[in-house]
């Protein structure tokens, strides 16, 4: 007996599915794990619902913030701008500039401007409404999906369902906290606005009503820090959230945690001139409708930089600003549905999946060696090195294992014995016409092979198809199907025939068929 390259292959590869596979059965504190799944470790699942109709509303205020930069650049005088739900309306004080308006509100995309006699109102345009409720929807999943991401949750699973919808699956949820900083960080806003202070009127905040400061084109906001504090702000905010470039946990000068945020390049254009002509005023800033800080402003305030101040701990900041990082929801969300699943559950499912996995390829290897004797034990031996190799992929690539994805693993194993099984019976074929042993061996390999390919590669094809637009569950299915495919092809194809070469001698000497490969070979052969 002497080794071979298919042979070597085949050892190197059960060393690789040992080595690695061994951090997830002994769950050592050591090495790449399998994460396992909602359904098996427990974990939160929720059902988002998106406002849309809100994303129409933050749209028209975007809108009229351009409309009020424009005219101030230009020194055209506007009066009662005003973003409500469904509109923007202003007045424009003189017609000359009515040409350069116009030809500015021209560019803005998606709009429908209706002007008499200098007074204007701005719609969304049906069709661009429905976009807009579209992409509320879709941005809130990326949103949702770059914050857990960050939060550093393992493999969530953030997902539209219907409409304006959105499915959420966090796995490892354990605690009543865990599971509320996590909506937290999933349902905030993160809506941050950059507003002037009413000077003129700031101080009546307290005896004005809603009504009132509506009627002077301002809004009443909340201090976030005093429960009775608040502000009097110009309604339209001079930048928003979406000029945000970065923001970092950072500590004030008593060791207090802040958050310090950068704008982009048109956001730090902007700041800078509002700062250069409102010295001595005011500035509101603002996070999801509650003002945090309003410093007086001592001097022009260029690099486009600011910071956020609170009494947040250090979690809490690093919460916001991975939120400000990830951007704000167009649309506020809602809970639909909130349920826990147990690790008790988890357990019983795992235990379950354990049985039938055991139980399956337990009937397995008893039929391979009953009907096929020392190939039947050859090809177990291809199968187990199989899902050696597939834990350790799994592990490598930090792939989260659930239900589905074990089925895969069972309906695998069934795939792997299939091979073996074509690759046995071209053999028996090639002894019952009387073709010498190694020949025999060799073209039921060769004619095997074609078989095998195909029916791997049409596989290998409808998990992609699954993979691609599947979502968490059905993407864990087509992962371990996959692997195991692979994983199949290195050990049915090349380890077993290496393991063939090594006894061929022997085999040719014993000429014993029937506990090789499980059959009589007729005289003369």
């Amino acid at each position: 007996m002497k080794l071979n390259f298919r042979l070597v292959l085949l050892i190197a590869a059960t060393i690789f599915g040992i080595v690695f596979s061994l951090p997830s059965l002994t769950q050592s504190e050591r090495g790449a794990k399998v994460t396992l799944g909602l359904d098996l470790q427990g974990g939160l699942h929720m059902l988002l619902g998106v406002k849309t109709e809100e994303a129409v509303a933050s749209q028209l205020k975007s809108v009229a913030s351009g409309i009020n930069r424009f005219a101030e650049r230009n020194d055209i005088v506007i009066d009662s701008l005003s973003a409500t739900s469904d509109m923007v309306t202003f007045e424009l004080l003189d017609n000359d500039d009515a040409v350069a308006l116009d030809g500015y509100l021209k560019k803005v995309e998606g709009t429908v401007v209706k002007a008499t006699g200098g007074s204007y109102q701005v719609t969304i345009a049906p069709a661009e409404v429905e976009k807009l409720k579209v992409r509320a929807v879709d941005q809130a999943i990326e949103t949702i999906r770059n914050r857990l991401d960050q939060f550093g949750l393992a493999e969530p699973t953030v997902a539209k369902q219907g409409v304006d919808k959105i499915l959420v699956e966090l796995p490892g949820i354990k605690t009543i906290e865990e599971e509320q900083r996590a909506r937290e960080l999933i349902s905030r806003a993160a809506k941050l606005e950059l507003m002037a202070i009413d000077e003129d009127r700031a101080m009546r905040v307290n005896d004005m009503d809603e009504a009132e400061a509506t009627g002077f084109g301002d809004k009443i906001l909340p201090d976030a820090l005093q429960p009775n504090g608040k502000h009097l702000v110009r309604e339209i905010p001079i930048l928003d959230g979406t000029m945000l470039t970065n923001a970092q946990v950072g500590y004030d000068q008593n060791n207090n945690p802040t958050i310090n945020f950068t704008l982009n390049s048109d956001g730090a254009q902007i700041f800078g001139d509002f700062t250069a002509k409102s010295v001595g005023k005011r500035l509101a800033i603002v996070l999801d409708g509650k003002v945090y800080s309003a410093p007086v402003i001592n001097e022009r305030i260029g690099g486009g930089s600011g910071q956020i101040s609170g009494n947040y701990t250090t979690a809490e900041a690093n919460d916001l600003a991975i939120a400000l990082r990830s951007g704000a929801l167009l649309a506020p969300i809602y809970m639909m549905e909130k349920r826990s699943v147990g690790p008790s559950l988890g357990a019983d499912s795992i235990r379950a999946s354990l049985l039938a996995l055991v139980s399956g390829f337990g009937l397995v290897v008893l039929f391979m060696m009953f009907y096929y004797g020392l190939a039947g034990v050859i090809a177990n031996l291809a199968v187990v090195i199989n899902l050696f190799i597939i834990l350790a992929l799994m592990s490598l690539m930090g792939a989260t294992l659930t239900l589905p994805g074990m089925a895969g693993i069972v309906l695998h194993i069934g795939l792997a014995v299939d091979a073996n099984i074509i690759i046995n019976e071209r053999i028996r074929e090639g002894f019952r016409a009387g073709i010498p042993t190694r020949r025999a061996i060799a073209e039921g390999y060769q004619k095997a092979m074609r078989a095998i390919l195909d029916s791997n590669v049409t596989q290998l094809l409808a998990c992609t198809i699954l993979y691609v637009y599947g979502t968490g569950a059905i993407k864990g299915f087509a992962v371990t199907l996959s692997m195991g495919l692979l994983a199949s092809m290195l050990t049915a194809i090349v380890g077993s025939y290496g393991i063939y070469q090594l006894f061929m001698h022997r085999i040719e000497k014993s000429k014993n068929y029937t506990l090789w490969f499980g059959m009589s070979r007729r005289k003369g052969a």
